[in-house]
């Protein structure tokens, strides 16, 4: 809704890890309800990562660089294998 308003953005705040694992994932395992065209922006507390825009590839790489360190080579890894970096 707040995109819907004049000057307004759609943003996702959370924590980048849940249970030791990565928030921010290469494929989702189930229904969402919000779609990624819909999203602006995301945080993480590694920083902001602005979507609005970004074709495939650079939403990937915008992505990685605001997960965990520790998580960043596996996806790195899993969007080169999706065929997305």
């Amino acid at each position: 809704a707040a995109s819907l308003s004049e000057g307004g953005r759609s943003i996702i705040a959370l924590p980048s890890t849940a249970r030791q694992s990565s928030r921010i994932v290469s494929r989702l395992s189930g229904p969402v309800t919000t779609a990624r065209s819909d999203v602006d922006v995301i945080v993480t507390e590694h920083g902001s990562a602005h979507l609005r825009g970004l074709s495939g590839r650079d939403r990937a790489q915008a992505l990685i660089q605001i997960a965990a360190p520790e998580h960043r080579d596996a996806l790195t890894q899993q969007a080169q294998e999706a065929g997305l970096l």
